[in-house]
């Protein structure tokens, strides 16, 4: 096909949406050369506005939709052209996992290269008020100085005030008010990302699925904390509801780390609680745990299920373990399981739930998994399966390696990035591995965010 040159497709020009981007970008085509349109659905007719234009790709933005999509609908949310967190917001949900599993299924032929059964996604308990972990960032006007937190717009650091959010706990939106009006009336400034003044830079909330109790994390550009401070923290304890305790996150450094290395509790406990599998697992202010609760609930007995189904009491490697919740919810389902997590708070936290719940069968370490793998082989350990979750950027080639020689049978990968997991099989492919099938979970809905269970015959 003839790509059009980019310098003489006009500014604005009527297209149609064939699909969308891994992003949550429709993608439209000139003679073969693609434009990426926000806020539209496959089969919109749309006339955009082209605002970049480089040798293989433009941007655009809708100014007319000519005749709209038949899954498109009103936003649930009247923020939703002006917040970047819900791509997918005005796109109906089940069309919305049709979509998500078309992103898989792309990633999977684009980097591993070969055809993979990718099962229909299995859609979340809840598409609104899912969200358990809220991280406002902070500012102030210029001029009145007056409190704000939201989100920002897509691709940029412009603050939008956000005053009711659908996808978190209603609750959560009186709070966030609340911290809004008190920190003004207490002189507590909000953070100016330009000048790096200001002292409230973030505040955090671990929001409870379990009972609604909810801790707030206020993170200051400090090292230590202010008079002002603690008397914002003591009126959100007393004068909230349902507020399990309040933290002071230490954090003055140029930088777009959320947190600082240092957190205090000021007021009440430092965690709040949450149920999956009929265990109690503690969430701190730093606890890495999956935002949407009833959704990792789903993907725990899936892969419960599976071990059950095809194994009887396995011994399980439990690798990227954090605070060790795959372990502990495949538990009764194991003869014995090895969990390794690399953040020591979160291997005592660990320990601390386990003993709690009164489980004898996990051992947890702490250390690098492909430290840890590397040491276990020498030792002559292997496993009946392996669990990994790593973050976003996937294995390396060494945990890869040293885990397939660690595994007897079956590799079980959690991912929430489809382009690292492709990635990733595809190695795993190369070492004689068979991908048996991907399960993706809706984690996130009215986004692009997708989670992914691969299961994985080893050789």
């Amino acid at each position: 096909m003839q790509i059009a040159d980019k310098k003489v497709i006009p500014d604005e020009i009527t297209v149609r949406i064939e699909k969308l981007s891994n992003l949550g970008l429709g993608i439209a085509k000139v003679d073969g050369y693609v434009i990426f349109v926000e806020n539209t659905c496959p089969d919109d007719i749309v006339k955009i506005k082209l605002t970049k234009k480089n040798k293989n790709f433009a941007k655009a933005y809708p100014i007319e939709f000519i005749e709209e999509s038949p899954h498109r609908i009103k936003p649930f949310c009247p923020m939703h052209k002006v917040c970047g967190s819900c791509q997918l917001g005005h796109i109906d949900y089940n069309y919305q996992l049709q979509i998500k599993k078309e992103i898989v299924e792309d990633a999977m032929r684009s980097i591993y290269g070969y055809e993979i059964k990718v099962n229909d996604v299995i859609p979340s308990p809840k598409v609104t008020e899912y969200r358990r972990k809220i991280q406002y960032p902070i500012s102030q006007t210029k001029d009145s100085k007056r409190i704000l937190a939201g989100y920002y717009k897509t691709a940029s650091h412009e603050l939008v005030n956000i005053k009711h959010c659908p996808i978190q706990p209603h609750y959560c939106d009186e709070i966030i008010e609340f911290i809004r009006q008190t920190a003004f009336e207490l002189g507590v400034s909000g953070y100016v990302e330009k000048t790096h003044k200001g002292l409230l830079r973030h505040v955090l909330i671990r929001s409870s699925a379990y009972n609604n109790e909810n801790l707030v994390v206020l993170v200051v550009n400090s090292d230590k904390i202010q008079e002002c401070t603690k008397a914002l923290a003591r009126k959100i304890y007393t004068e909230c509801k349902n507020i399990s305790g309040v933290c002071v996150n230490y954090n003055n450094q140029k930088t777009n780390f959320i947190l600082g290395k240092k957190t205090e509790v000021v007021e009440g406990k430092g965690f709040i609680e949450e149920k999956l599998c009929g265990k109690i697992f503690k969430i701190g202010a730093e606890t890495f745990f999956q935002v949407n609760p009833e959704s990792a609930e789903n993907i725990f007995n899936y892969v419960k299920e599976y071990i059950k189904n095809n194994f009887k009491k396995p011994e399980i490697l439990d690798a990227y373990a954090g605070i060790a919740a795959f372990g502990i919810c495949l538990s009764d389902a194991a003869g014995k399981i090895t969990s390794v997590e690399e953040v020591e708070a979160s291997v005592k936290l660990a320990k601390e739930i386990i003993e709690e719940n009164k489980i004898d069968n996990i051992e947890v370490f702490t250390g690098d998994t492909a430290e840890f793998c590397g040491k276990a082989i020498k030792n002559g350990i292997k496993y009946d399966i392996s669990v990994i979750d790593p973050p976003r950027k996937g294995c390396s080639e060494e945990s890869l390696e040293n885990i397939l020689k660690l595994t007897k049978q079956t590799i079980i990968y959690v991912s929430c990035n489809p382009a690292t997991l492709a990635r990733d099989l595809k190695y795993l492919r190369g070492k004689g591995c068979e991908i048996d099938f991907v399960q993706p979970f809706d984690m996130f809905p009215q986004t692009y965010h997708i989670e992914n269970v691969a299961i994985i015959s080893v050789p």
